[in-house]
Formats: C-alpha cells, structure tokens, sequence
C-alpha cells in the first residue's frame, strides 16, 4: 500500500534504471479543483471508497487562483418574488447557442443541489435576514441568478472541498504529473480507459514512472492554461485536455471560447467594478514611453467612450454581438498590443479629462449614485465599492494606487471540451468521465459562472452514473498491463533541452493566429508551423536528466498536439462567422468602426444550431445539438423509474 493505494508488481522491461510501479484503483479522480473535488466527495458519499485523487498540487488548479472583481456562481433564482424554473434556467444555457438540451437541463435541474451543498460544507453565499440568497445579473443572464462572495469565490469552494475530502480521508496523491492515459478494447469493439500513466515528481528518473490501473477515470484537468501566452489562467496551469485527445476522446465546439481584458503581471480578470469606475485607458511604446490616452481616437463623443468602458464591468466578454458598443475597447486594446506592438495600462489614479459624473449617461451615473461613488478619482470610486479589488491587487505587488496596471485580451475559458452524454461519461470511450472545464457542455455563450456551476453538477453525475452502473470490476487486469508494458516504452526517452522556448513557440502562435481575432488567410500557416513543431518534438531521442524534465517534456508535447487538435478545430469553424467571443477578420465584410480597417465576417446563422465534433486530431462531425428534455411526466411513473433505476437509462 502506498498512501492508501494497491500497490502492484512492476512491469518487466529491459529499460534500464527504470522499473515503472502500478497501483490498482477502483476510481481515479485527475485533477483536484473545485469540480474534481466535488466528484471525490459525491463517490465516497454514494459507497465509492476505493478512491484516489491524483494531482500536481492542490494549490495548482485555476479553481483554487482564479477570480475576478466579484467572482460569479449562477444558478436557479433562490429569491424574493422573482420567476424562474428549471425549464427557464435550462433554456438560457441551451439558447446560448450550439448547446446539447440534455446537459443543459442536468445543469440546471443541479443547481440549487449543488448550490446547497457548498453551502452546507461552509462557502459563505450572502442572505438576506429570511434566509433568501439574493442574486444579481450576469453576463447573458436574463434574469437575476447570479451570486459571489467576492473575488476568491472558486477559491473558497476548493478550501472548503479540500477539508471535507480531507475529513472523509479520501487518498490525495500529489506531485503527480499525469503523461498519458490508457485505453484497452472492450468486448462490443469500443475504447474503455484502463488507467493512467504519471509522473513523481519527488521520486528520482529511475523510480519516477508510476502506472495507475482503474476502473474509472473522472478527468478534471481543466482548461487551456497552457496552450496561449496571452492568457488569464494562473502560471501554475497548464490544463490537460490532450492527455483526452492523443486517446482519442471526442470533442465538441473546440472553436467557442470566452476571451476578455485581464491584468498580466498578475493574472486577473479586470471585470465588474474594476471597470464601473471607469479608469483611464493609456498605451505606450514598448519602453513605457510616449504615453496616448488611445481610446479618445475613435469615439466622437466622450460619453460614449465612458459609457463602453463603463458596460464592460456588465459585459466583460469580448462578443462579436457587441463589437460596436462595448466590446470595441477589447478590440482597440488587441490592436494596440498586437498590432500595433504597444502596451496598454489601466489608470485608476486619474480621471479622464472628459469625466464628469452630470453629463454620464443614464446608466453608469444612476449606478455610481446608487453606490454612493460619484466622487474623487477612479481608485477612490474603486474604494467605496469595492475595497477587497483593491487589496486582492496589494496583496500580489501591485498598488493600484500608485502604479498602473497592464492588461491585454486574453483568453480566459474554452466553452468546448471532451463531447459527454448526460452523466458526463465520454460519448466514445467507456469509464473515460470529464467534469469541469474539460468536459465540453457550453455552447457558443453561457452565462457568467455557469461554469461553476457546470463543474459542481458533474460530480453528482459522475457519482451517481459510477454507483449504479459501474460500482463492479470489469477490467482484464493482464491485459491492462500488456498494453502499458507496450506503450510505457514511448515515455522513456525523447526529452526536450528548450522547453520553455518550445511552449513559448506555439503560445505565441496561438495568441497572435487563432485567439479572438482571426485572420483567415494565417490559419493554414498556424496548422501547418504547428504541425511542424509537433513532429519535431515527437522525434526526439534525447534522455531526461530528472524526473521533472521527463515531466515537463511530455507535457509539452501533449500541449503542442492539443494546439493542433484546436487550430485544426478553429480554421475549420471560420465558416460560421463571427460568434461568441470570437471574430473572423474579412477584407469584404461589416465594417466595425470608420476609423479602423478591419472588417468582419457576420455571424452565419445557419451554423447557430451547429455542433462541430471533432475526432482528434483533425476530423470534424457536424450534428445538431441533442434536443432539450420534455418535462411534466406524471409523479407516479417518474417514482417507479426512480425505483427502478430507470431514470438512468
């Protein structure tokens, strides 16, 4: 036993110095943020005990160092007289657009349970003096459901999480860098998973290659952490989502992802009030000179620029649906640090020359009336508002009240993922679950926290689905282990000297090529440098000098074939125009704003109701998107299908 796991014999080879060693597990929990936490909790609670988490850390998640101004968790409106149902909630995830019906309606059906339960495990929702839990409105929310406790709200589910795992004495295995997941045929001619093969870190190169034999795999990676440079996802991050797809995992709307400003010496989403307060938007030359208030440039009117900025605390996505109003400041900010090769800065010492609070429009002067914050510089409006953004920006070396702060459009969430049925299993590869966001639920749009959400529910899933129907042994251990002594011998050598410099490499590509703006005409060029640099790197021979480079070297070429799987994916969704948090530059489209020459290819709703599959890495399925469930059954058959496990079918 080695922390609470089976240990078994090392598979034989002729390697030398390297004798990996397996551990048999019934469940394997991949990735420890707020979703694959969740999972451990919701299968040991449902009798699933032969549990084990295998992570990096459980402080290296984007869960647990994630956030925004006031981080969101949506969900079904829990409050006063407002109207909302199920149906309601589940229409607004699948009306976003590209959207499976029967996962939208999972999410939504889960939410309050879920909801309650981090409520009950400690996470601190506001309440009213009743016990309602009063909500506000998100992005592309129709209706008030939205709740936070402030910037750290992902991080407080993880804290809160981690004790109760912890309580309960679910095995926690960390310092394990997961290098390639294991699949074994099934007796109908399908994929199962069989296990995973990680990484110790702590342990020298010759002991470092561990094999994990399971039964199940909940794979809660998360997202595209490593795959951009310009990037809001914690340094710490990488995301593992082509760990699924060198097996093969299907995926669905790789192309639809959420982008939006974000500070870059520090990682951090500047939404909500951070832009309410209005702040100064100020570009420089690379040096930190010649100083332009740039967004003076293309507004006519100085309300109008105000009110934008203004709109992007509500709106902090860049949409392609708003790119005339408040999404043109993502946009002119892309061009000044992309194109233009400037820097760009928040101000929040200094108000604009144009700011005064008589001649704001409507909205953000009725606002700022009614937080009592019509005075003094944006820092002190900041102040009065919001005094935790502040001190979330101290506490990481940056004193928004004496110094400016970076930013850039970044990427911030992928809203595709690993395609899954409705209890989150892989539509392709049997006991393979994805949960969080690696699972690939969202559609074109969701709304703001709705992925909170997402990843909550899928724990329920997972353990619900596991414990009725895969509880029992059902993997041919020796054939397992056949394959793994076959494949194991692909992970010893072919380490890479320049990593960094590797990862640097398509990060930049990624961010200049296929991030929210695109260029058609160099996206093939992207594939093909991509496809390059991938098999470079699959032909190296050298030999890792420690653990951690072996480690590290076959991360990043598990990154670089996810570049390729979602640059494939990107160029092959450019027909249906601009979308989502997306826009496809063309030399006869819509024009955007008089003063700039790019044009856009409108959005083609024909592709609306589209879900682009993707069999890794470069095959493409379209299909419409699996219908929203008809509900009203009577009471009596729905309780005898329950009794039944007919529900689960």
């Amino acid at each position: 036993m080695v922390n609470g796991v089976r240990r078994c014999p090392t598979l034989e080879g002729d390697l030398p110095k390297m004798q990996p060693t397996i551990f048999n597990v019934h469940t394997i929990i991949l990735g420890s943020g707020a979703a694959g936490l969740n999972a451990a909790l919701q299968l040991q609670r449902r009798g699933i005990t032969d549990l084990l988490i295998l992570t990096e850390g459980l402080t290296f998640g984007t869960s647990i160092n994630a956030g925004s101004d006031k981080q969101t968790y949506y969900k079904l409106n829990l409050y006063g007289d407002g109207r909302d149902s199920v149906r309601d909630v589940a229409e607004t995830l699948f009306n976003g657009g590209a959207a499976d019906g029967d996962t939208a309606m999972v999410e939504a059906a889960l939410s309050a349970r879920a909801f309650y339960n981090l409520l009950e495990l400690g996470v601190q929702f506001p309440q009213d003096a009743y016990g309602q839990f009063p909500g506000y409105k998100t992005d592309h929310d129709p209706r008030q459901r939205a709740t936070s406790i402030g910037p750290y709200t992902s991080r407080e589910m993880c804290h809160t999480l981690i004790a109760e795992v912890k309580r309960l004495q679910i095995h926690i295995s960390e310092h394990r860098i997961a290098v390639r997941l294991l699949t074994v045929p099934t007796n109908e001619n399908k994929q199962r998973i069989a296990g995973v093969f990680c990484i110790n870190i702590d342990n020298p190169l010759e002991t470092c290659l561990e094999f994990y034999l399971c039964e199940n795999l909940i794979f809660a990676t998360g997202g595209l952490g490593g795959l951009y440079r310009d990037s809001v996802y914690p340094r710490k991050h990488t995301g593992g989502i082509g760990l699924a797809m060198e097996i093969g995992a299907r995926c669905q709307n790789l192309a639809e992802s959420q982008f939006g400003l974000a500070s870059t010496a520090f990682r951090w989403n500047v939404s909500g009030s951070y832009m309410q307060v209005m702040p100064r938007f100020i570009s420089t030359d690379i040096n930190g000179n010649d100083e332009r208030e740039f967004l003076d440039t293309y507004y006519n009117q100085p309300s109008e620029k105000l009110n934008d900025v203004f709109l992007k605390g509500y709106q902090w996505p860049f949409d392609a649906g708003k790119i005339c109003g408040s999404s043109l400041v993502d946009l002119l900010v892309y061009r000044e640090t992309v194109e233009c090769n400037r820097r760009v800065f928040l101000d929040y010492r200094t108000n604009s020359p144009q700011f005064d609070i008589r001649t704001l429009p409507n909205e953000p002067r009725k606002y700022l009336e009614q937080c009592e914050a019509t005075h003094g510089t944006p820092i002190d409006r900041l102040e009065k508002m919001n005094p935790q953004a502040i001190k979330l920006y101290k506490t990481n070396g940056i004193d928004l009240h004496n110094n400016r702060l970076e930013i850039a459009l970044c990427i911030q969430h992928n809203n595709g993922g690993v395609s899954v049925n409705r209890y989150w299993e892989s539509v392709n590869i049997q006991h393979l679950f994805a949960v969080g966001e690696v699972a690939g639920t969202h559609g074109i749009t969701r709304p703001g926290g709705a992925a909170l959400n997402a990843g909550q529910v899928g724990g329920f899933r997972v353990a619900e689905w596991i414990a009725a129907k895969y509880n029992e042994k059902t993997l041919d251990s020796k054939v397992a282990i056949k394959a793994a002594e076959q494949l194991k011998e692909q992970l010893m050598n072919g380490a890479i000297d320049n990593i960094e410099d590797e990862r640097g490499e398509f990060q930049a590509r990624m961010s200049e090529n296929v991030g929210a703006i695109v260029f058609p005409d160099k996206l093939s060029g992207a594939v093909e440098e991509t496809r390059k640099q991938l098999r470079r790197l699959s032909n190296e021979k050298k030999i890792a000098t420690s653990s951690k480079h072996l480690a590290e070297s076959l991360r990043t070429r598990t990154l670089v074939y996810a570049a390729y799987v979602y640059t494939n994916a990107i160029t092959e969704n450019v027909e249906a125009g601009s979308r989502g948090s997306r826009i496809v530059v063309e030399e006869t489209g819509n024009q955007i704003h008089p003063k700039l020459e790019i044009r856009y290819k409108p959005e083609q709703e024909q592709y609306r109701n589209i879900i682009k599959e993707t069999q890794p890495p470069e095959t493409h399925i379209k299909r419409s998107p699996r219908p929203l469930p008809v509900s009203g059954e009577w009471f009596e058959k729905v309780w005898a299908n329950f009794q039944d496990w007919k529900h689960l079918d």
